[in-house]
């Protein structure tokens, strides 16, 4: 799909509602603009409060994918209290 949009005079840009839509971008969300030779590729970024920054590491995702396949397949306990998960743990 290619769509043009103009440059106005500061430099500011219209992303076509057919782009944003396409994209999920909505008014207000970050774009990352990175400049690959002549070309400007852009990336719709959202903010992550540091405090939930561990959750969307590398590493982190790919236990969340081991948990979700556990769960799926039933391979899992429960427990009725935190003292018979301890008494399990011990």
């Amino acid at each position: 799909m290619t769509i043009y949009s103009k440059v106005t005079r500061n430099g500011q840009i219209t992303l076509p509602a057919v782009i944003r839509r396409n994209m999920g971008i909505e008014e207000g969300d970050l774009i990352e603009i990175e400049v690959l030779g002549d070309k400007a590729v852009l990336v719709p970024k959202k903010l992550i409060d540091k405090s939930q920054s561990y959750f969307w590491t590398e590493k982190w995702q790919e236990n969340e994918k081991v948990a979700d396949a556990d769960i799926k397949a039933r391979n899992m306990k429960t427990f009725d209290s935190a003292e018979e998960l301890l008494k399990d743990l011990g």
